[in-house]
Parts: structure tokens; C-alpha cells; sequence
């Protein structure tokens, strides 16, 4: 089994790694605090909510238009184009006095372009890698994401209460200029995966097999929709707890992190889909707490805990990247994490409407509730995928996939017919 050690020796990896953690770092940052002054001058919880996770309802329009590009167009160059576009944005969000709608409008355009970063990252990560490292290296790229998250809304907690929000928010476009450079001279020029043209019909042509495949659809719905529902109840933490809110989501970040850390370390593939199977149900049992006048204290070890359930999808984006085709992975990862932050945006928005017109803890407990029983429904048809024996043919499917696809490289790139373990 693979360690951590192992591949933080690949200096690829690291760089990859750093460059995601500094744009986590400061995505985070700028969404509480954008949070925080939309809250301050709206008082509307949907609003607070829109600001927070709605950009993520960009993604859909991405993965409907751009996301051929994951396996496309060259990685590093998409990457770093992607980096600097988010350090002009919260830049822009820093310097410019401008209304909730404005910056509501900035964060959506935004989102747009970056829709297409995930499918190019985790099809970058499978080349850097290879496939028997991948899940431990997505494991640790989750890592960098709670850490950043416990991190960013920390710290922008903290300063929030000593300086100014345009401060927090320059703060944050220093790490977003920090990660694009990182990404630019820390990653090698690669290819693009398969010879087409980025663009709408492409990127359509790729969802149309992908959402026809019967496996990967539960795969999919597990992990948009229970998740989704969870994110709705994250979204009300500003209106439920206010400037206190930093600590129910770095508890939250806390979970996720050791969740994946035990799961994607420690775990066999095994016992990762046997985990999976419980740990699904454990997301959204805790947060049925909130339903009770409970200290602040209390509610956050019970994010905490329960967001240890979110590891849940390592198991399965593990058995849909078995179940694709090779050429399609970068594609398949990023429809799958533009679905599931679609989903963060919709339900988002749904639980500010709710909690605006009830209250924010009973909210919650109801959208808690909601993911509980969306995960009961989906039960058997995930179990039927996520059997061991399910993806036994199709890793020797993707072998030859994988061996077919350096040909067709080989013929119009030089140097990309060579073994895999060269190009890494």
C-alpha cells in the first residue's frame, strides 16, 4: 500500500497539491467573509446563502459548455488561467464598493470559468499518480481542502474581528496569486488526454455516454444529491450562529478531513466500500441536532462528527473512475464534481428561502433529514454498483483503454507512446 510519503516525493504532486491548498485557502476566506457583509447589510438569510455556495450553480452551465476541456486542452495552461482569473476576481471583490447583487453577479461569472478546474485537476492527478496511487492522492488533495477550510474560515474569523473585510479579501487574493504561480512553474506542459476539439459539442458528446452509462448514474445521484442537502445546512450556519458561524465550519472541515484521512490511508478498497455503506447514513444523523437549543459548543462536535460521513465518497469516486473509460476520466470527475456543486447551490438557496421563512436551526434539522432519507432510497441501487465484483471487468477494460490511448498520442505527439511510467 502507497503512503503519503510516497507520493509527496513526486514533485509534480507537491505543486499540485500547493497550488490547490492556496486557491482553497482563499476561496474560503473570500466566501465567509462575502458571507458575513451580505448578512451585515441584508439581514436575509438567502442572500447570506446565494453569496456563499450560489456561484456553485455556475457549474452546470460549465459542464454543459466547457467541461470537454478536462480532457482536452493542456492542463497546466487551463490551471493557470484559471488561477489568475480568481486572483482579478477577488481582487476586484477587495477593491470595488459594491452592492450584494454586484458581488453576487462577479462571484457567478467568476464560478463559470473556474467550473472546468476540478475535471482538469483530477484528470491531471491520475497522469502525475497513476492509477494505483490515485485514490490515496485524492485522498490527500481532500486533505488540502479541509485544511484550508478549517485554515480560511479561521482565520478570516479571526480577522474579521480586527480589521476590515477589503483587508480579509486582500489577504485572500494574495493566496490566489501565490497558487497561480505555483501552478505555472510547478507543473510540467502535458498533453491533452484525447485529440478533439474543446468546445459544446464535445463536451456534450462526453455527457451523453457518460449519463447513458446505467453504473455510473447511481454513483452520480449518491454523490450530488445527499451531500447537496448537507451543504444546504452549511449555508445557514451565518445566519444561525453569525460571526461565530467559523467555528461549526471548521468543525465541520475537521470531520471531513479525518474522515478521508483514516479512509483513504488506512482503508483497503474493501473496507472503504464497506465503510461507505454506514458512514453515508452518519452524515446527516448529527445535524438532526440542530432541530434543539444546543450550545454552540455541542452543534460543533456534531458537525464534526457527522461530517466524517462526507469520506464516504472516496469509495465512490473511486468505483466511477473504474467504471469509465480512460479517455473520459477527466471528463466523468469533473461532471461529477460540477453536478455536486450544482447541487451545493441549489439546496444552498432552498435552505436560505426556508430559513427565511421559518428560522435557521429548524431549517437545517429538515434538510438534514432530507439527505438522510434521499441516502435510504438510493441504497440498493448503489449497492448493485459498488459490489467488488462490479468493476472487476472494467479495470481490465481501462487497461486497455490505457494502452490504446498512448497509441493514438503516440501518433501526433512525440515522445507520448512511450510507457507510462516514463511520462510520469
Amino acid at each position: 500500500m502507497s503512503t503519503y510519503t510516497q507520493i509527496f516525493a513526486n514533485r509534480e504532486f507537491r505543486n499540485l497539491w500547493f497550488g490547490s491548498a492556496l486557491g482553497n485557502a482563499s476561496s474560503t476566506m473570500t466566501s465567509l467573509t462575502l458571507a458575513i457583509m451580505v448578512d451585515a447589510t441584508t439581514g436575509s438569510a438567502l442572500l447570506a446563502a446565494m453569496i456563499m455556495f450560489g456561484p456553485s450553480l455556475a457549474q452546470v452551465l460549465g459542464v454543459s459548455t466547457l467541461m470537454s476541456a478536462a480532457d482536452t486542452a493542456r492542463p497546466r495552461r487551463v490551471l493557470s488561467l484559471l488561477a489568475v482569473l480568481s486572483t482579478v476576481a477577488v481582487g476586484g471583490q477587495a477593491a470595488l464598493d459594491l452592492n450584494a447583487g454586484f458581488r453576487l453577479l462577479l462571484a457567478l461569472g467568476v464560478a463559470y470559468g473556474l467550473s472546468i478546474g476540478s475535471g482538469v485537476r483530477w484528470g491531471l492527478l491520475g497522469e502525475v499518480l497513476g492509477h494505483d496511487q490515485f485514490i490515496l492522492g485524492r485522498s490527500a488533495m481532500n486533505l488540502s481542502v479541509g485544511a484550508m477550510q478549517i485554515a480560511g474560515f479561521g482565520i478570516a474569523g479571526i480577522l474579521l474581528q480586527a480589521i476590515s473585510p477589503s483587508a480579509v479579501l486582500w489577504i485572500a487574493t494574495g493566496f490566489s496569486a501565490l497558487a497561480a504561480l505555483t501552478i505555472r512553474f510547478g507543473l510540467r506542459d502535458r498533453a491533452p488526454r484525447r485529440v478533439a476539439r474543446t468546445g459544446l459539442a464535445e463536451t456534450w458528446r462526453g455527457n451523453r455516454r457518460l449519463l447513458g452509462r446505467r453504473n455510473t448514474r447511481p454513483l452520480l445521484l449518491a454523490l450530488s444529491l445527499p451531500n447537496g442537502l448537507m451543504v444546504g445546512c452549511e449555508a445557514l450556519f451565518v445566519p444561525y450562529a453569525g460571526s461565530r458561524a467559523g467555528w461549526l465550519l471548521a468543525a465541520g472541515a475537521a470531520g471531513m478531513m479525518s474522515g478521508d484521512l483514516v479512509s483513504g490511508r488506512f482503508l483497503s478498497r474493501t473496507k472503504r466500500r464497506i465503510a461507505a455503506r454506514w458512514l453515508r447514513f452518519g452524515l446527516a444523523v448529527p445535524f438532526l441536532g440542530f432541530a434543539f437549543d444546543l450550545p454552540l459548543a455541542v452543534l460543533a462536535v456534531l458537525v464534526a462528527l457527522g461530517s466524517i460521513g462526507y469520506s464516504a465518497s472516496l469509495s465512490q469516486q473511486e468505483v466511477l473512475v473504474e467504471l469509465t473509460p480512460a479517455d473520459l476520466r477527466g471528463q466523468v470527475l469533473g461532471l461529477e464534481s460540477a453536478l455536486r456543486m450544482t447541487a451545493f447551490g441549489v439546496f444552498a438557496i432552498l435552505a436560505g428561502a426556508l430559513a427565511d421563512l421559518t428560522s435557521a436551526g429548524p431549517s437545517i434539522a429538515v434538510f438534514a433529514a432530507g439527505s438522510l432519507l434521499i441516502s435510504v432510497v438510493l441504497t440498493r441501487p448503489l449497492g448493485r454498483v459498488m459490489k467488488p465484483q462490479a468493476s472487476v471487468g472494467s479495470e481490465h477494460g481501462s487497461s486497455a483503454a490505457e494502452a490504446g490511448l498512448q497509441t493514438v498520442r503516440a501518433a501526433g505527439d512525440p515522445g507520448r507512446g512511450r510507457p507510462a511510467s516514463e511520462l510520469r
